[in-house]
């Protein structure tokens, strides 16, 4: 199934700023001031694009901050759009170009919270009137819950929705988050290994995301002329700062020395929600986007059972668009500025409501909402839970080729498949859901995977979840390398679940899959699959597959022949979160 991105691609507006706007509907009148702000963040000092856009004939009214995405500014699309819109509806909008970005200064930090964070909680400071822009403007027309206390909510996309998490961990004025389609951990995101829970396993580095985004980083002498000195780092190492530019030059080696890799994986989750969710305070709602492989739905999963886990207020939506495209008619459209005639707007409206307006009875809707692609009356696709779906269909690997619903129709057998030296499954171009380019059809060749096909299905199945997966392999070529010092020389493997239809059409949801480098092929392991929301209609069938590569990752390290045995009493198991329609 080719991806399509019907209108404009509204993830590549909140990412590089290139998205038309249409106009906001007619609300209030406001005024925009572009200041300039000097801050001291990261061992630097830097200057801060911002525009503040404040409503006119109002007293006092709370604020909302917010960023552009990686790539773009506080003049593009989604940025200004927001900016904008809350100013129409009452709120002093104040949007800045980010780190490294536009014309702010200084280096690009991945939205580490000890710089990114820092550098938003003194914009906080000039909300709050402790300090003035660079031309003296003071805010003085900001409500404050005390002395130095601005009420303030945060929105944005992406980069634009990490750096709200940062900005919380270091600064506990912020009353109210909205990240959309963000990270929880980016070493998940760059180098994914889903086996397991995080440890010290790297997984398949993620070569075609993180690369484009690390050429349009240090490209930006091209695209944005004269930048500050202050963006300049060194010539091995243009605009990023030096951890970030080590990390993508270790993972682009191929190579895990155990020194290095710690290093890797420490230095990613420290500019990562994982590392600093505990300090977040300010209540959140995620917007997670369903056709998005940079960054699943799985992230923002984990950032809400941490949120929720240690008491801040959270709820969490998969609406239908992400990094990978799939805007659809009637979903939220940040360019548009038009918040009040979609679901996922009407909820961020009413979150500040809640939490900036301090309207203590707005209903602020339920934990949880998913789209569902398969509904066609606008009003209806969003479906809502009080929790997230548990897993409850269990079906089996079975030695002939079978996905079977009992342990006891297990048939013994043995398969074999082997990896070459280049790839041979082909899932996505990553960038390609981006831009709005077709792609072509998800494929596997022959010997270089397995595959369990199910019956045709008696019913419907409505799949709301990360589906999981218990395996168990054999690789005595693997065996032997995988303690050699260096994780790359780990098993690689890819799972991934297709929807057959009865014509042999198959569809790999969103395109997503989940890499894994196996911790130790001697033992079985667990693998986490994407979340996806999909109906698996009456008569499909289901097909689990593993694969020996990807081509949109980084993959085995020599050829390593693997071999998966079942038998009635052992063999692999696949759970599926399926709800009840």
């Amino acid at each position: 199934m080719s991806r399509r991105v019907l209108g404009y691609s509204v993830p590549l507006a909140l990412l590089l700023g290139t998205a038309l706007v249409t106009p906001a509907p007619a609300a209030g009148q406001y005024t925009v001031k572009a200041l300039k702000f000097t801050v001291q963040t990261g061992g630097r000092t830097c200057t801060i694009d911002a525009d503040l856009y404040r409503p006119t004939g109002t007293g006092r009214a709370p604020a909302v901050l917010a960023t552009n995405g990686f790539g773009g500014s506080k003049s593009d699309g989604s940025t200004d759009a927001i900016g904008k819109a809350f100013a129409q509806r009452g709120y002093v909008s104040l949007v800045y170009s980010g780190l490294g970005f536009g014309n702010s200064g200084c280096l690009i930090s991945l939205d580490d919270p000890g710089i990114d964070g820092t550098a938003a909680s003194r914009l906080i400071d000039f909300l709050a009137g402790k300090r003035a822009a660079d031309d003296g403007t003071e805010a003085d027309f900001v409500t404050l819950d005390a002395k130095g206390d601005p009420r303030v909510g945060m929105i944005g996309g992406s980069y634009g929705g990490a750096v709200q998490l940062a900005t919380a961990a270091v600064d506990h004025r912020v009353d109210a988050l909205v990240p959309m389609i963000t990270w929880n951990d980016l070493a998940y995101s760059l180098d994914p290994n889903n086996a397991g829970p995080h440890g010290s396993v790297p997984g398949a580095f993620k070569w075609q995301w993180a690369n484009g985004f690390y050429l349009i980083g240090e490209s930006q002498p091209i695209t944005i002329p004269g930048l500050d000195p202050s963006r300049i780092n060194s010539l091995g190492c243009l605009h990023f700062v030096t951890e970030a530019c080590r990390t993508v030059r270790t993972l682009n080696s191929g190579s895990y020395p155990a020194g290095r890799t710690a290093e890797l994986l420490a230095y990613a989750r420290s500019v990562s929600p994982i590392s600093y969710l505990s300090r977040v305070e300010a209540p959140t709602l995620l917007v997670q986007g369903q056709a998005d492989s940079l960054f699943n739905l799985n992230e923002a999963t984990a950032t809400y059972r941490t949120l929720k886990a240690q008491g801040t207020p959270a709820k969490m939506i998969w609406q239908s668009w992400g990094h990978s495209g799939g805007m659809v008619a009637g979903e939220l459209n940040l360019g548009s500025g038009d918040l009040e005639s979609t679901y996922v707007g009407k909820r961020i409206l009413a979150w500040f409501d809640r939490y900036l307006q301090k309207k203590t009875g707005t209903d602020t809707g339920p934990a949880f909402a998913y789209y569902r692609d398969w509904i066609t009356d606008p009003a209806g696709t969003y479906a809502t839970a009080d929790r997230l779906p548990a897993l409850s269909q269990k079906l089996y690997l079975s030695g002939d080729g079978k996905l079977v619903d009992n342990r006891s129709k297990v048939t013994r057998g043995s398969r074999t498949y082997t990896n070459r030296l280049v790839p041979t499954s082909h899932s996505e171009s990553s960038l390609a859901g981006l831009v709005g380019l077709p792609d072509k059809e998800p494929y596997d060749t022959e010997g270089s995977y397995l595959g369990w096909t199910s019956e045709p299905l008696a019913r419907t199945t409505d799949v709301v979840g990360a589906p999981r997966a218990r395996l168990k392999v054999v690789s005595p070529k693997a065996e032997r390398t995988q303690r050699s010092g260096d994780a790359a020389d780990r098993l690689v493997l890819f799972a991934k679940l297709y929807d057959v239809a009865p014509d042999g059409t198959r569809t790999l949801v969103h395109r997503l899959v989940a890499p894994v480098r196996v911790p130790d092929v001697t033992r079985s392991f667990t693998v986490t699959l994407p979340g996806i929301v999909h109906r698996y209609e009456k008569g499909h069938r289901l097909r689990f597959v593993i694969a020996a590569s990807d081509d949109a990752y980084f993959g085995n390290r020599g050829i390593k022949p693997v071999t998966v045995v079942s038998s009635p009493g052992d063999t692999g198991v696949l759970e599926l979160p399926v709800v009840s329609r």
